[in-house]
């Protein structure tokens, strides 16, 4: 294996294309056409982490957080991040950041804390806007179910719970070659007038390199007519935090001592308490203010998240209970999570936890 095979598992599971805007995701540092020796899948990238890669013989380094986060203008040693690149290459070690296109796949970091938490039927607190895609195009009657066929193969016309799905009009189409046409039907320089269907199956927008690629290989035309459009249709499976259900309702001060257990939190920072019980439940890992109107939208009574700021808590409003519980503790079951689905995947190389403690935050 090469490590390019592990980031083909990786974006399987968390296709880039959905990480945030800001975010910095992918091959950070390396080649990636390197001989895989094996993985070690951490929240942070330190030296120390690096230290331990070394020490367990894996060249690639897979972190939830980027190292690098902003561009570098120097490779110096001056900084942690300096220090840390500079050591992953003189040791020609890979390293890999997943961050926001892991918190925005359905089963990914907020699925992980809506299993810590036991919450039942869980939806997207925030769907991402423009992750579906929608492609017209015009096949001969007798090649449309080959055509269709494909695409479908590749993950195009998938909506919620149901795959396979197209819409299909009979339309006539005209065409008339020039001098260096090859017409599949019809002859150079005289108009054809064919029976065609118009094709329309919808995509997630991470597919669309492929859905060009196979539409090309199966349509017979010599010049395929095609067009892509952004829907702005909601998609229930992207986006950003997640919304679930306590199988037992509880008050507000039952709540905060069971997530303190859960999370194993020396200190949550909480909003003042609800007087309802609480059923409904919105989580975020990492920093999550922006999202606060949102859970309220949601009808949760809680939501879980991390660096709220003073004036943050006032948001609450009586309406929701906000709890901190501390950046590190919403994210450090992250690494279950990767290491469970690379050990998955791959068989032949060893896949390690790091036991690295990276959580920058003490406390007394």
């Amino acid at each position: 294996m090469i490590v390019q095979d592990v980031i083909t598992d990786l974006e399987a599971l968390a296709p880039l294309a959905y990480a945030e805007e800001f975010d910095n995701v992918g091959l950070l540092v390396g080649n990636k056409n390197m001989k895989l020796t094996g993985v070690l899948v951490t929240l942070d990238t330190l030296e120390t982490v690096v230290d331990e890669a070394i020490e367990k013989n894996c060249n690639l380094i897979v972190s939830f957080h980027p190292i690098i986060f902003k561009g570098l203008k120097k490779i110096t040693g001056n900084s942690y991040v300096e220090r840390v690149v500079l050591k992953a290459i003189e040791n020609k070690i890979a390293i890999y950041a997943i961050h926001t296109a892991l918190d925005n796949t359905f089963e990914g970091s907020n699925a992980g804390l809506c299993e810590i938490l036991g919450l039942q039927h869980k939806t997207i607190l925030i769907p991402q806007a423009g992750t579906i895609k929608q492609l017209t195009t015009y096949v001969p009657k007798e090649n449309v179910e080959a055509v269709r066929t494909a695409l479908f193969e590749v993950g195009a016309g998938s909506i919620g719970n149901y795959s396979n799905c197209s819409f299909n009009i009979n339309v006539e189409g005209t065409f008339k070659g020039n001098e260096n046409s090859n017409p599949f039907v019809g002859k150079k320089h005289v108009l054809q007038i064919e029976k065609e269907v118009q094709l329309n199956i919808n995509f997630e927008k991470h597919l669309e390199k492929s859905v060009i690629e196979t539409l090309f290989q199966n349509h017979p035309y010599e010049e395929v007519a095609y067009e892509i459009i952004t829907l702005e249709n909601s998609n229930q499976n992207i986006g950003i935090g997640m919304i679930g259900l306590l199988e037992i309702p509880m008050s507000s001060s039952e709540f905060l001592n069971f997530i303190k257990i859960k999370f194993n939190s020396s200190l949550i920072r909480h909003s003042e308490l609800l007087n309802t019980s609480i059923h409904k439940v919105a989580v975020l890992g990492g920093s999550g203010s922006f999202a606060i109107e949102a859970a309220k939208s949601s009808g949760a009574q809680a939501f879980i998240t991390s660096d709220l700021k003073y004036h943050d808590f006032y948001k609450a409003e009586g309406k929701l209970l906000l709890a901190d519980i501390g950046h590190y503790e919403s994210e450090h079951h992250i690494k279950n999570i990767l290491v469970a689905y690379l050990k998955k995947k791959i068989t032949s190389f060893a896949v390690v936890l790091s036991t690295i403690n990276t959580n920058p935050v003490k406390y007394i």
